[in-house]
């Protein structure tokens, strides 16, 4: 990430600061938004996400997501989702960044296909790690879908 960030930002304010002024590139962005993980961002946004910014977040993570990051942007989509006036933000969102959140989740369903096409066990214990892996896996599938309804993905 940018030099210029010393610190993770603690404020909104802050926030919009390092987001606009010191994070240049689309990597920087992505890789801020998963230093500051689901719960921080909650806590920044909980009062209000500025106009603008939902649609924002959704580009740079459509563009920047890794498979082994889906948890991590599962959770900074379920607390987005969580803030004041967050449907309307979707509202406002452009026909890009509609896009974007579409194509987004359309990565996150892939990756969890993936994930399940590749279940990870060996040993006697494989069988009961199988099943707690497909319940984990069941839960957030359960997660996903959730959270398209509130991003309005069809």
């Amino acid at each position: 990430m940018d030099a210029e960030l010393d610190q993770l930002p603690r404020t909104s304010a802050e926030f919009y600061r390092d987001w606009r002024r010191c994070l240049k590139s689309g990597k920087d962005k992505y890789q801020l938004l998963l230093e500051l993980g689901g719960e921080a961002l909650g806590r920044i946004f909980q009062a209000d996400l500025g106009f603008g910014l939902l649609g924002e977040f959704l580009v740079v993570l459509a563009e920047n997501v890794r498979r082994e990051d889906r948890d991590a942007v599962l959770q900074i989509l379920r607390s987005l989702s969580g803030t004041k006036r967050f449907g309307l933000n979707v509202d406002l969102l452009s026909g890009p960044e509609q896009e974007s959140s579409r194509g987004l989740f359309g990565k996150l369903q892939r990756a969890s296909g993936d994930a399940r096409m590749f279940p990870v066990g060996c040993g006697t214990d494989s069988e009961t790690h199988l099943t707690d892996t497909s319940l984990q896996r069941e839960t957030e599938e359960r997660m996903l879908m959730e959270l398209m309804k509130s991003y309005r993905v069809n």
